[in-house]
């Protein structure tokens, strides 16, 4: 091969040239405020009503954990009783507040109340997920019971204001 032939026959381009060549533009295409402001109300709009639908129970808005006839029996089961699980959250803020209390006597008393108070929750939640999973068996024959009793004590335990999905208003008027 000649000398000649191994040539390009055009200079080597800089490497800044090189590369701006190769890259795509990461830049946003230039849209005004007014643009801006409108996309992120109808954003916002978006969310709220999906939260919305979200807490209303709308199946369409509800993760996967949460879906199916199946898993709103369980959640209309343990909204329509009281458990001591959801009223473990505030006991825990009471022994808080007793812990910092100098006397030796209030801080083990507010301690026991705690495990106390853990103890019939675990209890309270074994059977619970058994009833539970009696009551899915009879109603629905098909259904897969694993981990259904975990997610209505899981339930059970969380204070009732708290809870997602709402509990069903219907059921409570029910009761």
């Amino acid at each position: 091969m000649t000398e000649e032939a191994a040539k390009k026959g055009r200079p080597t381009p800089s490497r800044k040239d090189a590369e701006s060549k190769r890259k795509v533009s990461t830049l946003a295409p230039a849209i005004g405020k007014e643009a801006k402001k409108r996309d992120k109300a109808l954003a916002r709009e978006r969310r709220v009503a999906q939260r919305e639908a979200y807490l209303r129970g709308d199946e369409n808005a509800l993760p996967l954990r949460d879906r199916g006839p199946v898993r709103r029996f369980v959640r209309d089961e343990v909204d329509g009783r009281r458990s001591i699980g959801e009223f473990f959250l505030p006991i825990i803020f009471v022994v808080l507040l007793f812990s910092v209390v100098p006397n030796m006597t209030v801080n083990v008393i507010a301690i026991v109340l705690m495990y106390t108070v853990l103890l019939f929750a675990v209890v309270d939640g074994f059977f619970l997920s058994r009833k539970l999973k009696k009551q899915i068996i009879e109603k629905f024959p098909e259904a897969n019971t694993k981990g259904l009793g975990m997610y209505g004590w899981l339930r059970s335990t969380q204070m009732r204001r708290l809870r997602a999905p709402k509990p069903a208003a219907a059921y409570q008027k029910k009761k």
